[in-house]
């Protein structure tokens, strides 16, 4: 049976312009965010069919290159980099919002709290999507299968 494993690769939040933004790792965050909002999952819910698509190509094409004796190539290496595309424009495009998650958007998305910013609290900061703050998250999804 094939598991498809949903996950961040575990890197610690940095300081950002000299201030600490947070002692956590993206595995934290994304353990509190799994935990509060069910965002992963939520994600698979609502991507099932373009992620299965996604495998199913990537299977065909790995078959093409072994059936014309060319180097073998991962099977699931094309359908993990599009589940990651996926991931990273369900979150930033803010269709994680309009996903029916209770809690969205976050009232920080809304009051634009943007760490990435040098006054990450200032009321002039532009909205920003929920679940994008730094943006780290977002960048450490990993998608693979067992």
């Amino acid at each position: 049976m094939l598991t498809l494993h949903l996950g961040v690769n575990d890197v610690p939040y940095r300081s950002f312009q000299g201030r600490k933004v947070s002692p956590l790792t993206t595995y934290d965050v994304a353990m509190i965010l799994e935990a509060k909002y069910g965002i992963m999952a939520t994600f698979y819910r609502v991507k099932e069919r373009k992620i299965a698509e996604a495998i199913e190509n990537s299977l065909s094409g790995a078959m093409r290159e072994l059936l014309q004796n060319k180097k073998a190539i991962d099977p699931w290496g094309a359908a993990m980099q599009t589940v990651m595309a996926e991931f990273r424009n369900f979150i930033n495009s803010g269709e994680a919002e309009r996903s029916s998650i209770p809690g969205t958007p976050t009232k920080a998305a809304l009051a634009g709290i943007n760490h990435r910013l040098k006054h990450p609290y200032a009321k002039r900061n532009a909205r920003r999507p929920s679940f994008r703050d730094t943006g780290l998250y977002v960048t450490s999804f990993r998608a693979e299968i067992d």
